[in-house]
């Protein structure tokens, strides 16, 4: 999957790029738009993004497991060599200190990302704040020829800003375009 972000100028240009994606077989599930305007596209039926896109839950939920784990691995390690429990500790104890830990980094690292702005996205936060639309349009390699064709005959207002070539990789780096 491939990922290609088109700004938008405007709520009609974005209505009639959906209808557009639609025609050449690219359904909702494909097609996320993130803009300050949720209530305008909820009227127009355009498909929204989700949380999980505008957010960095998934990223920062990641780096918290791993600070989890690691920290996890060291009480283990101290739980082993000081046996403040006595010398009869039963082995599987270290094992879930270490998914504890984990477990925890991961909860602490998904609300800190629920406070943040997803990475991904903001290069294009003065944009979107301006009132411009951020389409998201994943394709697969057979129908990114065709929407790329169509975007650029149907759809000259709106700008290829950047492209994604990881689906739902949050940690991968996004290629902004510079026009």
């Amino acid at each position: 999957m491939k990922a290609n972000y088109y700004l938008s100028p405007t709520l009609k240009s974005t209505h009639q790029i959906s209808d557009d994606l639609h025609e050449v077989g690219i359904n909702d599930w494909f097609i996320h738009v993130v803009s300050k305007d949720e209530s305008g596209l909820n009227k127009q039926q355009v498909h929204s993004s989700n949380y999980l896109e505008t957010l960095d839950v998934l990223r920062n939920g990641g780096i918290g497991g791993l600070i989890g784990f690691i920290i996890g691995v060291f009480a283990a390690g101290a739980l082993m060599f000081f046996k403040p429990f006595g010398p009869n500790m039963p082995e599987f104890i270290y094992l879930i200190v270490i998914v504890l830990f984990t477990l925890f980094g991961i909860w602490e690292g998904g609300l800190a990302g629920v406070a943040c702005e997803n990475k991904k996205l903001a290069k294009f936060h003065d944009e979107l704040e301006e009132g411009k639309y951020l389409i998201l349009i994943y394709t697969g390699k057979k129908q990114e020829h065709a929407v790329n064709e169509m975007m650029a005959r149907k759809h000259p207002e709106a700008r290829l800003v950047a492209t994604d070539t990881q689906y739902f990789n949050p940690f991968s780096q996004l290629k902004r375009l510079e026009n």
